[in-house]
């Protein structure tokens, strides 16, 4: 009888003792290795202050905002700015040239920045490698108002060096920027010129990770460069590539607003406006903030069940995933 009553007295004791020697293993690794969370705390701040907190604000989505009572007197409006954004007539061909954009953009800019590192990697001369570097990495480094103005200059219908060429060669001068059947396909080229070889860096390390062994083998076997590439480099690069295509799936609704914004005008406006630019107008020039912050809401909203949903995808399929 003494040994049961005494057995749960001991343990109470044992347990406090078992949580206060995990609290001190926590305490002694934090402070081992506090450098490291100095050094990450900057970030960490970046992401609350500018990203956590300002989410406060999101709920004018469903008020009828007045600056002079606040987010917080404003009234409830409930879901009256989606249903008057769903109701437009612009909703639906916001929805159509973001996604549209933003499709293209995928199945054009993901697939090369890959190809471009395969072709790097094989190449054997140092010095030529490091020059292909560079020149594919420069472009990157361009703000969006001096590479939008350099394609102004070339594809200018009056002197532009493209429609000097076509011109020469017996076509009639074509005005890219005024037309809306141009405006994706210059967004979408001008960005793969522009991130392709900075993309590509990623992959270039995936590719330095790889067991050179593996290549050795496959030359003993009789494989030539091409089945190299498709049995050993492309396997070793598919972990990484499904990770960032999750990525780039979950801002399928986010079309960078500088380069669109500094694009359009009034004759490809048709094709060029999309959720962001109208957020701005609405929002910013028109004051409009209860509905362009719904319409930004529902945006963002969007990209994270896309990317819910993807990354539960790729981990079903392929047992890689973001988490």
């Amino acid at each position: 009888m003494n040994d049961a009553v005494d057995k749960p007295m001991l343990a109470v004791p044992a347990a406090a003792a078992d949580s206060k020697a995990a609290r001190r293993r926590k305490r002694n690794a934090l402070m081992k290795n506090w450098e490291l969370y100095v050094l990450i705390s900057p970030v960490l701040a970046y992401f609350f202050i500018f990203h956590y907190l300002p989410m406060y604000g999101v709920q004018i989505a469903f008020k009828d905002f007045i600056a002079v009572k606040g987010i917080t007197d404003s009234p409830w409006v409930g879901l009256k700015h989606f249903q008057r954004f769903f109701d437009s007539y612009y909703a639906w061909r916001l929805i159509r040239n973001t996604v549209g954009i933003s499709l293209f953009q995928l199945a054009v800019g993901f697939p090369i920045p890959i190809v471009l590192a395969i072709l790097m990697n094989e190449l054997r001369s140092v010095r030529f490698r490091k020059t292909v570097q560079t020149v594919t990495y420069a472009p990157h480094f361009l703000s969006a108002v001096v590479l939008v103005g350099m394609m102004m200059a070339f594809l200018s219908p009056r002197n532009g060096l493209l429609n000097q060429l076509i011109v020469t060669f017996g076509g009639e001068p074509i005005a890219f920027f005024s037309e809306a059947g141009w405006f994706k396909t210059l967004y979408v080229l001008s960005d793969v010129w522009q991130n392709a070889g900075w993309a590509s860096i990623i992959y270039m390390a995936a590719l330095a990770g790889i067991d050179q062994q593996l290549y050795e083998a496959a030359v003993v076997d009789g494989a030539n460069k091409f089945r190299k590439i498709i049995h050993i480099t492309l396997p070793s690069l598919m972990p990484t590539a499904i990770v960032l295509l999750i990525l780039n799936v979950g801002q399928l609704m986010s079309v960078g607003f500088e380069k669109v914004f500094l694009m359009q005008n009034d004759l490809n406006r048709e094709a060029s406006e999309v959720i962001s630019t109208y957020v701005y107008t609405q929002g910013l020039l028109g004051a409009q903030y209860s509905f362009s912050a719904a319409v930004g809401l529902f945006n963002s909203l969007v990209n994270f069940f896309m990317l819910i949903s993807v990354n539960h995808l790729s981990k079903k399929v392929s047992q890689t995933g973001l988490w």
